[in-house]
């Protein structure tokens, strides 16, 4: 392969994983709006404004749903990182 075809590839794979995170990041709100509503919200709607209650019950919501992405990620960065360690010393 040559050094155009390599880079090529790598840009390719680089759009790919940008895609793939829009993608995720999108998700992700799209579930926590829809979980935090549910939880925070009731179906009838007294106010157009939020009440404190309300706003405060979101605010716990997001930073509780942010902060197990955030864990969860790192979990799965470490893990991913063992194998590839495993993989170095199988093929090694």
């Amino acid at each position: 392969m040559s050094a155009q075809q390599l880079d090529a590839a790598t840009q390719a794979k680089l759009q790919l994983m940008q895609e793939m995170e829009v993608e995720m990041m999108s998700d992700l709100y799209s579930r926590m709006t829809t979980a935090c509503h549910k939880k925070c919200i009731p179906p009838k709607y007294s106010d157009a404004e939020l009440g404190k209650g309300e706003s405060v019950c979101l605010d716990r919501c997001v930073a509780k749903y942010l902060e197990i992405h955030e864990r969860i990620g790192k979990k799965l960065t470490a893990m991913s990182a063992q194998d590839d360690d495993l993989k170095k010393k199988m093929g090694a």
